[in-house]
């Protein structure tokens, strides 16, 4: 750059000069005559002043070049003194890293070598103890007379023995923590959804009675040689009883749907007064589409009730035929529409889908519209009719599983259940007969009875709870809470019954002396 600059203005005085040569030179020829007369000392002044203008500019040139040059030697002297302090910083970091280094390598030698020796020492305490265990396993199977093995299957029963005890002992601790923390917030949840359901439970029977104006009635239903008698019994399938009840027919059949059309044809061939083999098809022709009407109606309305909408033409009719069907003398439909109430109210407390949970409980015993046609299991079946009638995923699984026929997947699948078994065991809801009663408690005490260690069980609360009483000699504390287990897990395979069965395990010791 400094060389730039002299350059220049070195160019500079040159062209100056020569521009001056160039005026006194050319100047006489093109001039005028009175300039020609200029002598030669004017010239000769001219070009020293031109050279004294020359010399001065070359001069201040320099300096300015001079002090350009000094200022980048100054600048470049600096940034090279930086630039070394630098570098002596960068060697003097290396150095002490180096250093470092050094001293960690020195450390690590130190270490291996201490490493090495107790590595040494190790291996010959090693062999030194297995030399001793060695010793010791041989005197001890000398005293004990038992080999390695037997020594070790002892062992691992005694070991395998506490294990069962302590496992125990923790499985009663844990359900007893559990219960302590959700039987409250259960029971405040299954008592608000009862609470806010309010159903009439109405025992159902498998026979109608129709009420008679008079008892010459039923000669005129009877008819001549019991022509008209046996043509309500072949077009209803149901059987007319008549005999001393005053004014009353009693009709006995177990479709209920059957019964229920053969009332309403007796109870309109009654007010028309005319009975006869002809009129009494033509009124049960009318019944059995008034029947058709009311079964609809029953269905829109159960749906209504239970809040549950959009539902398929035929599921609606489907409902309504549940309405004349019993479980255990509970009306299925009234069921339905509680287990609906009860599963909303229930999964708006839990936080699952409400719409699901009341649509699912509304239609999950569906199947037993059909089922007397249709062989399988009615949860099965119903979650297929649902399927055929496009239902959701959701519904159609926890209807099919709701008795456990396939594995629960979904919490509405578990509520199902839970409210279908609560809504059964209110009590009132359902009547059993005797024989069946007899029956489920006899089954319940041999249950217990198979069970090793058993003494004597007995079925208490009308089959809702067995107590089992076993021998304390063979079964202790610990055992007796996988007992209990273990006949609940065989009451659940081999028994089907509505709500739950309390199993208690009771072990009693008694220490008698006598004074003498």
């Amino acid at each position: 750059m400094q060389n730039n600059i002299i350059l220049y203005y070195i160019l500079i005085t040159i062209i100056s000069c020569i521009i001056s040569g160039i005026i006194v030179y050319f100047y006489p020829k093109f001039g005028s005559r009175a300039r020609q007369q200029i002598d030669k000392e004017e010239r000769e002044s001219i070009l020293r002043e031109a050279n004294k203008e020359a010399e001065a500019k070359k001069k201040e040139v320099l300096l300015e070049a001079r002090d350009e040059a000094h200022r980048i030697r100054s600048e470049a002297e600096k940034e090279s003194q930086t630039r070394r302090r630098e570098l002596q910083k960068t060697e003097q970091r290396l150095v002490r890293k180096e250093e470092t280094i050094d001293k960690k390598i020195e450390e690590l030698e130190k270490r291996e070598k201490k490493l090495n020796l107790k590595e040494r020492e190790a291996i010959r305490l090693k062999e030194r103890l297995q030399q001793l265990n060695s010793q010791q396993r041989a005197k001890l199977e000398q005293i004990s007379d038992l080999t390695t093995k037997e020594a070790k299957d002892l062992l691992m029963r005694e070991i395998e023995e506490e294990i069962k005890q302590d496992a125990a002992v923790t499985v009663k601790k844990i359900i007893e923590e559990t219960k302590n923390q959700s039987e409250k917030e259960s029971r405040k949840i299954i008592t608000l959804a009862i609470q806010k359901c309010a159903v009439d439970q109405v025992g159902e029977s498998t026979v109608s009675v129709v009420h008679l104006p008079n008892d010459e009635m039923k000669g005129r239903i009877i008819g001549r040689e019991g022509r008209n008698i046996r043509m309500l019994e072949t077009l209803t399938g149901i059987d007319l009883i008549i005999d001393d009840t005053p004014e009353a027919v009693i009709l006995s059949g177990f479709n209920p749907i059957r019964r229920e059309i053969a009332k309403l044809t007796l109870e309109k061939l009654i007010v028309d007064g005319r009975i006869h083999p002809a009129r009494i098809e033509e009124m049960f022709n009318k019944a059995t589409k008034d029947m058709e009407v009311r079964i609809r109606e029953e269905g829109e309305q159960a749906s209504f009730a239970a809040g549950v909408s959009g539902l398929h033409p035929e599921l609606i009719n489907l409902l309504g035929k549940l309405r004349f069907r019993t479980s255990y003398g509970q009306n299925i439909l009234h069921h339905s529409i509680e287990v609906s109430y009860l599963a909303g109210a229930i999964a708006a407390e839990i936080k699952a889908d409400v719409q699901i949970a009341k649509r699912a409980g509304l239609l999950h015993d569906i199947g037993k519209a059909v089922d007397q046609s249709v062989e399988g299991p009615h949860a099965v079946i119903g979650g297929e009719i649902l399927e055929r009638y496009k239902e959701s995923s959701a519904v159609i699984h926890a209807v099919s599983a709701h008795h456990e026929d396939i594995e629960q997947n979904t919490v509405e699948a578990v509520l199902i259940q839970a409210c279908d078994a609560i809504s059964a065991a209110r009590p009132g809801a359902r009547r059993e007969t005797l024989e069946s009663y007899l029956k489920r408690l006899e089954k319940l005490e041999k249950i217990a009875d198979s069970f090793v260690g058993v003494n004597k069980s007995y079925a208490i609360q009308a089959g809702r709870e067995i107590r089992i009483i076993v021998k304390p000699e063979d079964v202790d504390d610990y055992t007796a809470v996988k007992l209990a287990k273990n006949v609940v897990k065989k009451i659940e395979k081999e028994l089907e019954y509505p709500g739950q069965i309390k199993v208690t395990v009771i072990r009693e010791t008694r220490a008698i002396e006598y004074a003498k």
